[in-house]
């Protein structure tokens, strides 16, 4: 690792994320946004300092003089504070992106959700007189070409027109670079607005009120239909909200990150692009939301999924573009020297191409779930599902690459096999027909054969051995582990992969240069192996350790150094925080029902943690809530009227 680097790059710990459902930013702690994409996440960014220190842009908001600050979210909302204190006095900046409901939207209508593609930063004055910088710099095309910036009608314009930012305040202009500088007494504000788009004659600063009260309301509005009652539900609503960020309103997909090529170890190549949508995640994010009460985004994120997969078939891929594109193929920028020197920046991602039979037997799971929460299997939809199932079926003994997507040889991998198995048992389930039960009680005799180590009975990795946490998720997949299994499944990975406080995901070659830090999700999967087999009291323990990895504002990153906790990969990680709700909602099963409600599948579970978690009461208000979601209008004040 090159340290002389380092102080050049904030902490990935240091980032809040803000967002509209389309696109979002990265805000650090000083004031600065080093990554921002507007419009729509995989668009090229804004601002990329994030990946180069030098080329990449950035817009930074802070007081002239030294400082100290801190920060936190509004409460039950995506808008974030910050308070800067100096030796003159204090000020607080408040950043958020606009979003709101069209008039004829619902409270859960995707399509409908209204946002400008606007960044708005209100900087108001609390006490004694502050002086204040702005220091502007985009990025075109990930900073391959400098910007040309001129100053007209109010803000900063770029030669190719958008954005534009607006600000009242005295704006100088170099090359690519423009600076502000201005003085705040107490009481006194000033917003800035950086617009993807505008309206010609109307300056956005005289909407930022409107747009305000909007997206506070929107927000706030959102959580309230959040039912959790159990353990940690403070992080539990945290991570729903982040979630929500993570959504691409106009699809329903949601992106594993909002971010490209942060690294899992400093200074080392695997760095990857988890701006799309992971067909993996599909149960997971489906499961959560269903149990917290969002009928209507579980129901447009499983959407978004059939209509992607359809355009596929037969082969399910094990991600697409979050409006469905199906080649995202991977390129590497050059000339960008990524976070603290961590080479290639990436943008598309090959595992696209790779076979991983997970993915079938997570569709078919998939389904299953959405057919338990009331949804409705028309004649189309059983023949995509018949579709998958009879292409698992002719495939699901070979190899493949597994689910970590690794770059070396095929295996027969043990968690690909048991998800065979759950795709061809759903699929019996759902379809009938002796050929896919036949099929499935195939899949689990050779499970029970050649994943398991003759000497522990603990699952392994591959058929030729090795350990991966991933198998850890057998029991909340309902398969029929025999007697001791899972013990000693637990055991095998705590011997092999535990790290500190933490788990990594697998052990051995994977055809990749470098190593990882600890995968923070297998955390959660380990928790929920140890709730599983009645531990509650240690799977409680380990939460609560899982939990203190958040950054100061509740946000997970997808790993961590085991050794000195610092955040690692891409950030925010959609799937740690789908970890978090799920092992804390487990907890609450657990506690109430005991160990045994929470084997099965994830239908089963959700039935039961939807009764357990709302009450018959519940059950019929989210029954309800599903059902006239695309109707409910909302209040008037969570209305962003755009053009």
């Amino acid at each position: 690792m090159d340290t002389t680097a380092a102080p050049r790059y904030a902490p990935i710990a240091d980032y809040a994320l803000i967002g509209d459902c389309h696109g979002c930013a990265l805000v650090g702690r000083g004031g600065r946004i080093d990554w921002a994409a507007l419009r729509r996440f995989d668009a090229d960014p804004v601002f990329c300092r994030l990946l180069d220190a030098d080329r990449g842009g950035h817009w930074t908001v802070q007081p002239r003089d030294p400082f100290t600050c801190e920060r936190r979210y509004l409460a039950d909302t995506n808008l974030l504070r910050t308070e800067f204190t100096t030796a003159t006095g204090r000020v607080a900046v408040l950043d958020f992106m606009p979003v709101g409901r069209t008039l004829d939207a619902g409270v859960h209508d995707y399509v409908h959700l209204n946002a400008p593609g606007w960044i708005v930063r209100r900087v108001e004055c609390l006490q004694g007189n502050v002086a204040m910088e702005s220091v502007y710099r985009p990025s075109l095309a990930f900073a391959r070409h400098p910007a040309t910036l001129r100053l007209a009608a109010g803000g900063v314009w770029a030669d190719d027109g958008e954005p534009v930012l607006f600000a009242d305040v005295p704006w100088t202009a170099d090359g690519d670079t423009a600076m502000a500088r201005w003085n705040l007494a107490p009481g006194e504000q000033c917003d800035l607005v950086l617009a993807a788009t505008c309206v010609a004659g109307e300056s956005p600063l005289e909407r930022v009120q409107e747009f305000l009260d909007a997206t506070e309301a929107f927000w706030t509005e959102w959580i309230t239909y959040c039912r959790y009652r159990g353990p940690y539900a403070d992080a539990v609503r945290r991570s729903a909200l982040t979630l929500k960020m993570l959504t691409y309103a106009p699809t329903g997909a949601m992106v594993a990150a909002p971010t490209t090529s942060l690294p899992e170890e400093i200074g080392g190549t695997r760095n990857w692009d988890y701006r799309f949508c992971w067909v993996r995640d599909a149960s997971f994010a489906l499961y959560a939301l269903a149990v917290l009460g969002y009928s209507g985004e579980a129901r447009c994120f499983h959407d978004y999924l059939q209509r992607s997969i359809a355009g596929s078939l037969p082969v399910v891929m094990p991600l697409y573009g979050i409006e469905g594109a199906r080649r995202p193929d991977e390129a590497t920028q050059e000339h960008l020297e990524g976070y603290r020197q961590s080479a290639p920046v990436r943008t598309g991602n090959e595992a696209y191409r790779q076979q991983q039979l997970d993915v079938y037997g997570q569709m078919l799971d998939l389904a299953m779930l959405y057919h338990a929460l009331g949804g409705r299997l028309d004649r189309q939809y059983r023949r995509l599902l018949g579709a998958v199932a009879r292409f698992l079926a002719s495939r699901w003994r070979e190899p493949d690459q597994g689910i970590w997507e690794m770059r070396g040889p095929a295996r027969h991998h043990v968690h690909g096999k048991l998800m065979a198995w759950v795709g061809l048992d759903r699929a019996a389930r759902l379809l009938g027909g002796e050929w896919t039960a036949a099929r499935a009680s195939e899949a689990a005799s050779q499970i029970a054969g050649q994943a398991l180590d003759p000497s522990t009975g603990a699952l392994q990795q591959a058929y030729d051995g090795g350990t991966d946490a991933a198998v850890l998720l057998a029991p909340m997949l309902g398969f029929p582990l025999p007697p001791g299994s899972l013990q000693a499944t637990i055991d095998r990975v705590n011997q092999d992969l535990a790290r500190s406080d933490f788990v990594a995901r697998y052990r051995g070659d994977d055809g990749m240069e470098g190593g990882e830090g600890a995968f923070l999700v297998c955390s959660a999967w380990l928790i929920d192996a140890e709730l599983a087999v009645g531990h509650l009291d240690k799977g409680e323990a380990m939460l609560k350790r899982l939990l203190a990895c958040a950054n100061d504002v509740g946000l997970f990153p997808e790993e961590v150094d085991a050794a000195t906790g610092e955040h690692l990969g891409n950030f925010p990680q959609a799937l740690t925080h789908l970890g978090v709700i799920g092992s804390a909602v487990n907890l609450a099963l657990a506690r109430r029902d005991g160990a045994e409600c929470l084997k099965g599948s994830y239908a089963d579970r959700a039935r039961h943690a939807v009764t357990a978690t709302f009450g018959w009461r519940g059950v019929l208000a989210a029954m309800w809530q599903s059902r006239t979601f695309s109707r409910w209008r909302g209040s008037r004040r969570s209305r962003l009227a755009w053009p």
